[in-house]
């Protein structure tokens, strides 16, 4: 008996299914959804390049340890990188002395507990030792960075264009869209994907930090930097990834090519019999 209904009721689920997906189609069609604020005037990220970019690109440090000081300096006081630890720094060409000296002065310690007394304390961090949380008391964590770029599309370029793309609401936004004024204590940043997040803008200005090698420290170039630092985050192995893919690449074009010349060896004579 069940062999005997089975195909019926399995016709019956695929003609269900194949008439929600055309009344669905058609609803679309007849009735499409009516435009909203944020889908007519969200930002697709700028098109930055970076020198990690592209098969032969490469991280530039000097460029890394600038982001990093922008990072230090402005961002570490609500983010996080709960996933790079500070031995890791000497990647970007920090000494041994100088990553110790980093993890001593960070400003958010290492929280201990003894599980003997119940006590809990803070203790200086270690070079690995990773970067500690930042907790807001009532509020939770901000939002953690250490693989920011590979969660956004767009990656450094998103961050790039968030960080800079900071204005007020367009008047045509308002005139079109009244109810879509920015509510008060939010900030206005076509890159975010509905266009207001609690986030100020963290880069107010030239000379915010003060770069060691020179470099003005414009807000372009604070917001680039930066971003980059938090591609590395997010792969700090990219470069040696880079190396290990042509060198294995080269291998295999080469195996290739003897593997053809073999097969040319082996058959030469099976045509002539």
């Amino acid at each position: 008996m069940v062999r005997l209904f089975g195909p019926f009721v399995g016709l019956f689920f695929a003609v269900a299914l194949l008439w929600s997906f055309g009344n669905g189609a058609y609803v679309a069609i007849t009735e499409p959804a009516a435009p909203t604020a944020e889908h007519e005037f969200h930002k697709h990220p700028k098109d930055v390049h970076f020198a990690s970019d592209g098969a032969f690109g490469r991280f530039d440090k000097e460029q890394l340890q600038r982001g990093f000081l922008v990072y230090k300096e402005v961002c570490s006081a609500c983010h996080s990188l709960k996933h790079v630890a500070f031995r890791d720094l000497q990647q970007l060409g920090y000494s041994e002395a100088e990553v110790k000296a980093i993890a001593k002065q960070w400003g958010t310690k290492q929280p201990t507990f003894d599980p003997k007394t119940g006590d809990r304390g803070e203790r200086d961090n270690l070079p690995a030792d990773h970067f500690p949380m930042v907790y807001y008391a009532g509020q939770g964590s901000p939002p953690d960075l250490s693989l920011i770029t590979k969660a956004r599309h767009g990656g450094g370029a998103y961050v790039d264009s968030l960080l800079t793309g900071y204005q007020d609401q367009p008047a045509e936004l308002l005139k079109k869209f009244p109810d879509a004024k920015t509510p008060e204590g939010l900030h206005y940043n076509p890159y975010f994907a509905n266009l207001n997040l609690a986030m100020p803008a963290p880069l107010t200005g030239d000379g915010q930090v003060t770069y060691s090698d020179g470099t003005p420290a414009t807000v372009d170039q604070m917001s680039k930097d930066v971003s980059a630092f938090l591609i590395w985050t997010a792969e700090p192995k990219l470069d040696k990834r880079k190396q290990t893919g042509w060198a294995v690449l080269g291998f295999l074009l080469a195996a290739t090519v003897l593997a053809y010349l073999s097969k040319k060896q082996v058959w030469s004579n099976v045509g002539g019999h």
